[in-house]
């Protein structure tokens, strides 16, 4: 855990930005310039600082089109030098960077895997027994397997002379059909 070292309230000024600043920009803008403003008084380096979601909806309260003048934070600089920044009307019992160290401890990963527990002596000898018993009956499945591949390789050439017979049908129907039609064409021009 993180002791506090340093605590204060700061009042930001962000009329001046507004000058300067297109009007969609201004609240991303003001982000920013929180955090120099912070740089600045707290001497940290600027990805030290973890800005709370309080004060970023604050700033986008009014749309980012329209940012407040001012803007009054708490900032809180631990030991290991991150700053963190919050609305002061904000009671917290407990600092939120730590609360989510807290959430992300009690969360099971998901891709870990689970660690294979040691077998006892007698369990080891089992385990070997089972594998050995597994192998003979592959053993003996042997036989089998080329049967039913042997099997296998009949169902498929069946299957082949069916096709080609049933394409050769096919073929003879269509040049039935052709026949027909051209007998129905030359008796039309008969007529």
């Amino acid at each position: 855990m993180a002791e506090k070292e340093l605590e204060r309230i700061y009042v930001i000024p962000l009329q001046k930005i507004k000058h300067y600043t297109s009007a969609s920009r201004l609240a991303p803008r003001a982000i920013k310039e929180i955090k120099r403003f912070l740089v600045r008084h707290m001497k940290v380096e600027e990805n030290d600082i973890w800005i709370d979601n309080s004060v970023n909806e604050n700033i986008w309260s009014r749309s980012k089109y329209k940012i407040p003048n001012r803007v009054r934070v708490r900032a809180i600089k631990f030991d290991d030098g991150v700053v963190e920044v919050s609305l002061p009307e904000l009671e917290l019992k407990e600092s939120r960077r730590e609360e989510i160290k807290a959430v992300k401890e009690t969360k099971k990963p998901i891709l870990k895997k689970e660690e294979e527990k040691p077998a006892e002596e007698g369990e080891e000898e089992k385990e070997k027994e089972i594998k050995e018993e597994e192998k003979t009956e592959d053993k003996g499945k042997g036989e089998t397997k080329e049967e039913k591949k042997k099997e296998e390789e009949i169902a498929v050439e069946e299957e082949k002379r069916d096709k080609q017979e049933s394409e050769s049908k096919i073929e003879k129907v269509k040049e039935k059909n052709k026949e027909k039609s051209v007998e129905q064409k030359d008796k039309t021009k008969a007529d």
